[in-house]
């Protein structure tokens, strides 16, 4: 069987993007690509009340009409816009630009496609029907949403933390395979679920040695009353 997508987590920080379009649908591709550190320029004609909310330095609103040379420099493009005809002509221009494309609500106008995401964290979630039914991508997010919950973006924080921590001490990185397994099957993420810092404390102590404790990885408010 073959696929019809390829699955792919882009680095956009820094990267030059635009978004043509200035509703609400494009306000969300706006905060999307902001958050992952883009640098976004939005042309469009009106802009809806959602964009007075913006303060990142890093987006530029151009009050006018598309035009094709909008995409020069840019690494990615999204069509937003309610014109059918519009958002044709921005997928034909980034097709000739060899460009990522991605014209909203409009499949088959795009080189990508933009699952359902669920964020915790450094963790990221994607759920997609390939385009065949939002409404069911939407359910899966949710679903994922109840089941995932915060403790994993504390878990992933504090393993990336021990592994940088490991690093410095000059570990070999072949050595550390077995320390984080035996952490993860002794059941650390349910622990933190569980805000038991005692335990957390005596696990991480007792597999990495001493200095290595909840506290000293997440310091401040999120400690928390220890258990």
């Amino acid at each position: 069987m073959t696929w019809k997508y390829y699955p792919v987590c882009l680095d956009i920080r820094e990267r030059n993007c635009i978004v043509v379009g200035g509703g609400d649908i494009g306000a969300r591709k706006v905060s999307a690509l902001v958050n992952c550190g883009a640098i976004v320029k939005v042309v469009s004609l009106q802009f809806s009340r959602a964009f007075k909310n913006f303060e990142s330095k890093n987006i530029e609103l151009v009050k006018r009409e598309y035009r094709t040379e909008d995409l020069n420099g840019m690494f990615l493009v999204i069509g937003a816009t309610d014109d059918t005809e519009v958002n044709k002509k921005i997928s034909r221009d980034a097709e000739e630009k060899n460009m990522l494309c991605n014209i909203a609500d409009f499949p088959e106008a795009c080189n990508f496609i933009l699952p359902a995401i669920v964020r915790r964290g450094d963790l990221i979630i994607t759920a997609s029907t390939s385009g065949k039914s939002p409404a069911f991508a939407k359910k899966l997010k949710k679903d994922l949403e109840n089941e995932f919950g915060e403790e994993y973006a504390d878990f992933l924080f504090i393993m990336g933390e021990i592994r940088k921590k490991l690093l410095r001490e000059d570990h070999a990185p072949e050595e550390h395979k077995p320390m984080f397994e035996e952490i993860i099957n002794k059941g650390l993420l349910a622990m933190i679920a569980e805000k038991n810092y005692t335990q957390i404390d005596n696990l991480l102590s007792s597999v990495f040695g001493r200095g290595y404790s909840y506290r000293n990885f997440v310091p401040g408010e999120k400690y928390g009353d220890r258990r």
